[in-house]
């Protein structure tokens, strides 16, 4: 997985805000997630599109104080666990 690495969400997905923590439920296997305030904001940009783990960091950059690196790295150890629980597709 590289910054060029599209993520597009499982459309069986739906989310919810609870708390100040975005909960995501899996309507095929029944399974809820919960995702914290980057993660959140994470999902809320791929309910409007797919986007590139590199355009996602440019978001990120923009709006909490994190070096680039660390985003990247968040983002797609974030991506790979969302991938591994069938939450979201990956391209490219």
């Amino acid at each position: 997985m590289d910054s060029e690495t599209v993520i597009a969400r499982n459309e069986d997905i739906v989310a919810r805000e609870v708390g100040g923590e975005t909960v995501l439920l899996d309507l095929q296997g029944g399974t809820y997630y919960g995702l914290n305030e980057v993660g959140g904001r994470i999902w809320a940009m791929l309910e409007t599109d797919s986007h590139s783990i590199a355009a996602i960091c440019d978001v990120l950059e923009t709006e909490f104080d994190a070096a680039r690196g660390e985003l990247e790295a968040d983002v797609k150890a974030l991506t790979a666990d969302l991938k591994e629980n069938g939450l979201v597709s990956l391209t490219g």
